[in-house]
């Protein structure tokens, strides 16, 4: 399985000159919790360390990434509790063997890792490449897992112009990025990849919309107060105005960071053709249509008009126009 290239965008640093990261959480299957806890330490040369149960922490020259069983009720369970019958307790170990051998066919593991430099993804698609040789198996394998590969890009400012620029682009490019990476039919079914609504859309990509941060806030989580979303941005909220996101959305699983949170693609692991610079690189794609100030601004005229009935649009799917457009300009 060779690995390709992961590209990068040409604005690699924030408005405080430091190097642009990015968080990556990937879940997969197929191998014993603890046989990723020692492949993940062995491939990026850490040390792994148990610190609960189902959960171990890899520290690496990158920071310390996280292996666990992402399942809350599996990694707090303990039959040892004495608020458990006798009966049940008396199982002991027997009984753990078998829940853990269960959990670990149904419940995906997750790798959850430092914010990376962008410069140091290239480590990620190694570690992912070398995961895939060992056995790894991702959404593709059966109906019921339901495996993402998710990207929390830290953004280059917090200036209300930007992210409204970003969250066009991604509206107008969630259906083509969707055809991509949303391949399994068991995450269909899940919350987690709903796009926007469509009247927050139509307020986001109209041509006078230039609102204030409070405003920008107001707009989307009055129309998405949810973390189950394909793009989410309430950590990015929580970071900018965790009182303002708190009056809308009151969930303690919520993480404040000045990044957005990128949920919609599968993790195809298992898939020879598939890598993570194949998820990393069509990201890239939306950044470089951001920096591109007059290609942005036509490619959301496009899309704002492919949201009105004409015959363009009863014939032509806009995943299909717009696979066109980036084609025509050299993005693909």
């Amino acid at each position: 399985m060779s690995s390709r290239t992961c590209r990068m965008p040409g604005r690699m640093r924030t408005s405080e000159d430091k190097e642009r990261r990015v968080g990556v959480e990937i879940e997969l299957s197929g191998l014993s919790y603890q046989k990723m806890v020692s492949l993940t330490a062995e491939l990026l040369g850490g040390e792994a360390r148990e610190t609960s149960r189902y959960v171990s922490t890899v520290t690496t020259d990158l920071g310390d990434f996280v292996i666990e069983l992402d399942s809350e009720p599996v990694k707090d369970l303990d039959l040892q509790d004495p608020r458990l019958p006798e009966s049940i307790r008396e199982l002991g170990g027997h009984a753990m063997d078998i829940i853990d051998a269960a959990a670990e066919r149904i419940v995906p593991l997750e790798i959850i890792c430092p914010p990376l430099p962008f410069s140091e993804l290239p480590r990620v698609e190694t570690l992912c490449d070398r995961l895939h040789d060992a056995g790894a198996l991702g959404s593709r394998e059966a109906i019921l897992y339901a495996f993402g590969l998710q990207l929390n890009p830290e953004l280059p400012d917090l200036e209300p112009a930007t992210l409204v620029k970003y969250l066009r682009a991604f509206a107008a490019l969630y259906e083509w990025i969707k055809a991509r990476h949303q391949l399994d039919i068991s995450r269909k079914f899940t919350s987690y990849i709903e796009p926007w609504t469509s009247k927050y859309v139509d307020k986001l990509i109209a041509e006078d919309y230039a609102p204030d941060i409070t405003a920008f806030m107001e707009d989307y989580l009055q129309e998405n107060p949810t973390r189950n979303r394909a793009m989410d941005l309430l950590p990015l909220f929580s970071y900018i105005d965790d009182g303002l996101l708190r009056r809308h959305v009151k969930d303690a699983r919520i993480k404040s960071r000045p990044t957005l949170h990128y949920r919609l693609p599968d993790c195809d692991i298992d898939n020879p053709a598939w890598h993570f610079s194949t998820v990393w690189n069509d990201w890239v794609v939306l950044e470089e249509i951001v920096a591109n100030e007059t290609d942005l601004n036509e490619l959301v005229m496009l899309f704002r008009n492919s949201r009105k009935l004409s015959f363009t649009n009863l014939t032509t799917s806009w995943k299909d126009q717009t696979a066109r457009w980036l084609e025509s300009k050299g993005y693909v």
